[in-house]
């Protein structure tokens, strides 16, 4: 008979004891239990006896953590937590050092129990911990068990932060300063120091006015990778609880001192890896650093600000100084405006007056920082792009504001500038601590990849938001690949062209469907023979229809015209010329037949004989493009019958029916996606019944064979 659902098989051991096999009945009060365990092993006084699980943290048994117990679970009985709690308190007062550490080790050991801290921390062992500390008779193992006790106690969250008293806190920061120090206390001083700062605004002016960042500096640069954790820790924590001004400040003076280059070299790029914790605070550190950015690109452009309007005045220059010049020279003030606001408006503002465009927040003056950046930084690049687009048709154009504006508010948000720091986050980004304005170096090459995703999409005005969408796909994969370097950075993001975030948005689909799931993929390589048979009927059903062709004279005119269609029984290809106007001709009335057994190859491209005898050129290009020839055997000598398809389409319908004809594959752009759109229709059909089903990535595993078949029935033998 099976137990009742409350009751649990346990063992429960103690030293020198043989152990129960006992079933818990979790409907029974705690106190009952611990009274039957220890008469069992016949002890009195059960009430100064508690139940701990004998793994892990031996955490104590309480009414409200018993359920985690479950079958098979292993207990050991031990003292009460508050009997331990005294013995080892009156343990830190002993006046042997030994004894003092063995009461701090084994204080240790249950610290992270919760009923043991409450324990504790009501019979002033905060207290009494904080004594060893402020007294610092022993520097070494002793102190750092006290800190490292303190910290676990606290973090229990019984008791604030803020209760701790001034003269405490100044002597933890006074281990913190301390040249020798013992290596194992200094990382727990500054841990201890990184949660005052956190949670009390009061102790967090006293430690950042006590601890110099020279000193921070100094454990950073120290190789213990502990230390370097918690000195970055208590930095950031110092950042984060400073007002905008403080920290702007405090980060300046960092960079001065050239704790960017250090942390690039000797952290990031360390031959250790890098720890969870340290991940967390360099992102939190690179989302101080872009915090910095937050101010301009919450404040508008002041149209009557003598400096701003100098800057607009200095972006138009740098774009059309020397035409500006030839033209502006005598001008009138009327002309000249009229001028200057045309020249904005080819700057790619959509108003005359800029200051209109940059009233929006955000970005607000940020975007005219990166405009400004990009424009003395990369001078050459700048100009290209603004004359390069001027230049081309309105529609065409790519608007160089517009797209600077868009494409700041498009970084502020990928890279989260002025948002919250997560408390867990890691996601940080190597390159931005290896180059210094590192946010206007990347809006740099971002404008640029914008340029180059407008030309790869020739896109118009119309199209604008859909290459923002581009380019904010691109740059949000690069940016999650995490690349160390701008460097690398720009070489990733310029390989993800236009074409390549097409393909992976159809893989990322496919996944989706699980249409690339192994069986799937087995079922669609089945279904291949059957469509590209399809496909092949298909494609000499075209050439049964026939096709007209142009004929290119010597001078490139294509003024004649002549068609071409396959017989019905597939073994002849009937030609001959056509007169322009009339109707299409019928098979019967085409004078000129070329056996297909007769055809050698199919010729395409540059390879064609009527191609190569007309030279090269642009011209050409698009001629043999769109070029096939087939080469036949003419008495003993090999003669071309030479095509020029009047579209793409019609030139991989042609090519690829001829190759049929002649036995190869059809290997045309348009065959794959021919059959990739039947495949794709045909699973989709195949898989109907299947809909809301997972499919495994791998099949069943087949059972073994029986032992024996005797369960077989015999049809031979016949039945009474």
């Amino acid at each position: 008979m099976a137990p009742p659902r409350n009751v649990v098989k346990i063992a429960v051991q103690m030293r020198d004891a043989i152990p129960q096999l006992i079933q818990l009945d979790q409907a029974k009060p705690l106190a009952a239990v611990l009274k039957e365990v220890c008469d069992a092993w016949s002890l009195p006084h059960s009430e100064r006896y508690a139940l701990q699980f004998a793994d892990g943290h031996r955490r104590y048994i309480t009414e409200n953590n018993r359920m985690e117990i479950k079958n098979g679970s292993i207990l050991c009985l031990s003292t009460a937590p508050d009997r331990e709690a005294e013995r080892l308190l009156r343990g830190l007062q002993s006046e042997s050092r030994e004894g003092r550490r063995e009461a701090l080790r084994h204080l240790l050991l249950l610290a992270p129990d919760l009923t043991f801290a409450r324990e504790v921390i009501s019979r002033d062992g905060l207290q009494r911990l904080g004594t060893i500390i402020e007294d610092g008779d022993d520097l070494g193992e002793v102190l750092a068990l006290a800190l490292r006790a303190f910290l676990e106690l606290m973090e229990h969250g019984v008791v604030s932060w803020e209760t701790l008293s001034i003269p405490f806190v100044r002597k933890v920061v006074c281990y913190v300063n301390m040249n020798l120090m013992d290596a194992s206390v200094q990382p727990l001083a500054l841990g201890l120091l990184e949660n005052v700062t956190l949670s009390s605004p009061t102790l967090g002016q006293l430690v950042k006015s006590e601890v110099p960042l020279d000193r921070l500096l100094v454990h950073l640069q120290v190789m213990n990778q502990q230390l370097q954790t918690k000195a970055m820790a208590l930095l950031t924590a110092l950042l984060q609880g400073a007002t905008p001004a403080e920290r702007k400040y405090m980060l300046d003076y960092l960079w001065q001192k050239n704790l960017r280059q250090f942390i690039y070299k000797n952290i990031i790029h360390s031959a250790a890896p890098l720890g969870d914790e340290m991940a967390h605070h360099l992102y939190v550190l690179q989302a101080l650093m872009l915090g910095l950015l937050e101010p301009r690109m919450r404040t508008p452009l002041d149209p009557y600000s003598q400096e701003q309007r100098e800057q607009l005045q200095a972006l138009r220059q740098a774009a059309f100084e020397p035409e500006g010049e030839s033209m502006g020279a005598g001008l009138s003030a009327d002309r000249r405006r009229s001028l200057c606001a045309r020249e904005f408006r080819k700057l790619g503002f959509s108003n005359s007056n800029p200051a209109q465009d940059l009233e929006r927040v955000p970005p607000g003056l940020l975007a005219l920082d990166n405009m400004l950046y990009f424009s003395r930084q990369a001078p050459s690049a700048y100009s290209r792009f603004v004359l390069e687009n001027s230049s081309r048709e309105d529609k065409h154009e790519c608007p160089f504001a517009r797209s600077s504006i868009q494409l700041t508010v498009l970084l502020c948000d990928l890279l989260h500038v002025g948002e919250p720091c997560s408390e867990t986050a890691q996601d940080f980004s190597p390159m931005f601590f290896g180059q210094d304005q590192s946010f206007h170096e990347l809006f740099c090459v971002s404008i640029q990849l914008l340029n180059k995703t407008w030309k790869e999409m020739r896109a118009t005005q119309e199209d604008f938001d859909k290459v923002m969408q581009v380019v904010r796909e691109q740059l949000a994969r690069t940016l999650a690949l995490k690349p160390s370097s701008l460097e690398l950075f720009r070489t990733k993001v310029n390989a993800l062209t236009y074409g390549e975030v097409l393909r992976l948005r159809q893989t990322e689909r496919l996944h989706q469907e699980g249409t690339l799931a192994p069986p799937i993929l087995e079922l669609r390589e089945k279904l291949k023979p059957e469509l590209l048979g399809l496909i092949r009927q298909q494609r000499l059903l075209r050439l049964c229809e026939g096709t007209l062709f142009h004929k290119i004279s010597s001078r490139r005119r294509q003024d004649k015209l002549w068609f071409c269609c396959l017989s019905p029984n597939h073994k002849v290809l009937q030609y001959g010329d056509v007169e322009e106007g009339v109707g299409l001709p019928t098979p019967e009335s085409l004078p000129e037949q070329l056996p297909v057994a007769d055809i050698r190859a199919l010729l395409t491209g540059k390879d064609c004989p009527h191609v190569r005898e007309k030279g090269s050129g642009k011209q050409n290009k698009d001629v043999w493009e769109l070029a096939f020839s087939v080469s036949y055997d003419h008495g003993e000598e090999e003669a071309y019958l030479n095509f020029i398809a009047p579209s793409k389409r019609e030139f991989h319908l042609w090519t690829d029916g001829l190759s049929a004809l002649l036995g190869n594959p059809m290997g045309s752009e348009q065959t794959r996606l021919d059959l990739e759109q039947l495949l794709t229709m045909e699973t989709k059909l195949r898989l109907l019944e299947l809909e809301n089903v997972p499919i495994p990535e791998q099949p069943p595993p087949v059972p073994p064979p029986p032992t024996n078949f005797n369960f077989c029935y015999d049809c031979s033998i016949a039945e009474p």
